[in-house]
């Protein structure tokens, strides 16, 4: 209400009606391109767009402090430290006098 009688001020009553038309144009030219592109995104993503929850692709439900509330309570095994030593693979081994070190040609 307020911004139809600061509109109605600045813009005076006889260009008021032409502004009013112009803004009911631009808001179809909207509603038709919003329109189009979600058929142009239901052409491109095929018939499963319909059972698409968009809710799911919602980046307000991923709350960093639930996220790591979640890791943090993870029910998961726990390796200690000591169990990680035991573990030797061979890039951990030490190589004899005179042994050539691994070498993967590949990788290089």
């Amino acid at each position: 209400m307020i911004l139809l009688v600061l509109a109605l001020f600045i813009l005076g009553p006889e260009r008021l009606p032409g502004y009013a038309r112009s803004f009911a144009q631009f808001i179809k030219k909207m509603r038709t391109m919003a329109n189009t592109a979600q058929a142009q995104m239901k052409d491109e993503l095929g018939e499963g767009f319909e059972d698409l929850d968009w809710k799911k692709l919602d980046p307000r439900q991923y709350d960093p402090r639930r996220i790591i509330r979640e890791a943090l309570l993870d029910d998961s095994p726990v390796v200690k430290h000591a169990d990680l030593n035991q573990v030797k693979t061979r890039t951990q081994q030490k190589l004899n006098l005179g042994e050539a070190a691994p070498f993967d040609s590949e990788a290089t």
